[in-house]
């Protein structure tokens, strides 16, 4: 039995394939642009034919743009020896939002998976090995934690490697409030792997400083058994 009148039906059913859109989500998207305003719906419907018709790929890093090159790879401030291979163009904005990553990016638009028959001719590494050719420092492969993100980055190391260029990974492991009881075993060993020395803010400054052993007694008080070794 059919509730809505055809045209509404069809409406629902074009929301409905979107990616993360179920029947319930459909349909309120549905009559929420019925009700708009003709003259906004006519824009929306503008904008997102434009976007179509006008959206390509960054010449350059491969990332969706509307131009021949990408607001970042245009950029003389940013470090064009440094490429941060990524999945998707969202990844790169996950990235730029921190604003400490001062190099380039390469997006692939995607990730290897033999289960559902991705292979490397699937994905933009023929763009990333050609870019390679010029002068590049390092390649810092940024996929995802998954198994599909894994192998990506253990084929572009074994791809980059034997041309000499420096291969880093990002690291991986807690995150920031993360109860160490409920993550798996696997992110815990990353952790464990990619651990980093540290170093007390205390310490760094007394070194910094050259602090003598004198000023640490002075200072002992603030920090009851609190120990430095090492310090004359």
């Amino acid at each position: 039995m059919e509730y809505y009148s055809n045209q509404i039906s069809r409406l629902i059913e074009e929301f409905s394939h979107l990616p993360g859109i179920g029947t319930k989500s459909a349909q309120r998207l549905a009559f929420h642009v019925i009700n708009m305003p003709k003259e906004q719906v006519e824009h929306l419907a503008k904008t997102m034919v434009d976007a179509r018709n006008n959206v390509r790929y960054c010449a350059q890093c491969c990332t969706l743009t509307d131009q021949e090159l990408c607001p970042i790879c245009k950029n003389p401030d940013r470090d064009q020896k440094t490429i941060m291979v990524v999945e998707t163009p969202r990844d790169l904005a996950a990235y730029e939002k921190t604003g400490k990553y001062n190099g380039v990016y390469h997006v692939l638009h995607g990730a290897i998976s033999p289960m559902l028959g991705i292979g490397p001719g699937d994905i933009r590494l023929k763009e990333l090995m050609e870019r390679l050719q010029g002068d590049v420092d390092e390649v810092i492969i940024a996929t995802n934690s998954s198994l599909e993100g894994e192998t990506t980055a253990m084929y572009i190391s074994k791809l980059i490697k034997p041309a000499g260029i420096k291969v880093s990974r990002i690291a991986s492991g807690v995150p920031v409030g993360g109860d160490l009881e409920y993550i798996d075993e696997v992110t815990l060993l990353r952790a464990l792997e990619g651990r980093t020395e540290h170093v007390n803010a205390e310490v760094k400054q007394m070194e910094r400083k050259k602090v003598t052993s004198s000023d640490v007694a002075k200072r002992a008080g603030d920090f009851p058994g609190y120990c430095l070794d090492g310090i004359e």
